[in-house]
């Protein structure tokens, strides 16, 4: 069992370095952090070998340390992904999967938004007629199973279909003179823009789940580290460009169409994170509005 006094202490170190962190935006996700050497803060670091953590602050509440890294280091390309990562696979209910349907009968959980995107009556209710209109759009944009289930990564792909003419068509994100990074929560897309110009995608991303949000409003890239690694989580984070504490644009080796969300950050394909990283420069202004869907 642990002392009262050593957690009275532990209490107080980590209440006066929160103290003397520079003013900046509401942190809002959960990590742990604890005294490092000469009593800095350092994310993902636990207070010593033996000891378990005692406490959890927000999440990313800290920076990474940021550095200058050499040509070297600059030079390394993050490693690719395997094939097949980012394949688009929908989510289908286990009775289908089991009984491997060639089109369902069942209800999806955005019927509505398909239905109304392919044109046919909106009422909500899967029918013989949607389940055939839906698996031949997700036979054509190579989704599976192409069972006619009206699930997230077909609504996914019809809102990145919709969005690339004019992302901007809600005026959402404010248009300025210099580039603008374009987080859209709602139809999980990102974009940059200068002006009204669009320079950089649409593309589609995975921000924080509900528990650990992504930060919204006004950020800056502050940091640009293109072989980053979370102590946090011990796993890479490829071109990764912090904007807001530790939430950062950056890769993953996964899929990014997971019903459940991010720690904070906002995830994207390998080469859809590499050439934002050519895109955006230290310095450049990152706007974030909307809500994710719960997840």
């Amino acid at each position: 069992m642990i002392s009262r006094p050593f957690l009275l202490r532990g209490l107080t170190a980590l209440l006066v370095a929160v103290a003397v962190l520079p003013v900046g935006p509401a942190f809002a996700d959960p990590v742990p952090s604890a005294p490092g050497p000469e009593g800095v803060l350092v994310p993902g670091v636990p207070p010593a070998p033996s000891q378990p953590w005692t406490f959890d602050t927000p999440d990313q509440v800290l920076a990474p340390q940021v550095y200058t890294p050499t040509r070297q280091e600059d030079a390394l390309e993050p490693a690719q992904a395997a094939q097949g990562t980012y394949d688009l696979i929908e989510y289908v209910p286990l009775g289908d999967a089991a009984r491997k349907v060639a089109c369902s009968k069942l209800t999806g959980p955005y019927q509505r938004q398909v239905e109304y995107w392919l044109k046919l009556k909106v009422d909500g209710k899967q029918s013989a007629a949607d389940c055939r209109a839906i698996r031949a759009f997700q036979r054509k944009h190579k989704i599976k199973p192409d069972s006619g289930f009206a699930g997230p990564v077909t609504w996914s792909r019809m809102q990145l279909l919709s969005a690339r003419k004019n992302p901007n068509a809600a005026g959402k994100c404010p248009v300025r003179t210099y580039r603008v990074a374009c987080v859209d929560l709602g139809r999980q897309l990102t974009w940059v823009q200068k002006g009204r110009k669009v320079v950089y995608g649409p593309v589609p991303v995975r921000s924080g789940r509900t528990a650990y949000p992504t930060r919204g409003g006004w950020h800056k890239v502050y940091w640009k580290h293109k072989n980053h690694h979370s102590t946090l989580y011990d796993t890479p984070m490829p071109y990764a460009q912090f904007f807001s504490g530790g939430q950062a644009f950056h890769a993953v080796y996964g899929s990014i169409y997971t019903t459940v969300g991010s720690m904070g950050c906002v995830n994207m394909r390998l080469a859809d994170a590499r050439t934002l990283w050519g895109v955006l420069k230290t310095g450049d202004r990152v706007y974030v509005w909307g809500r994710r869907a719960a997840g």
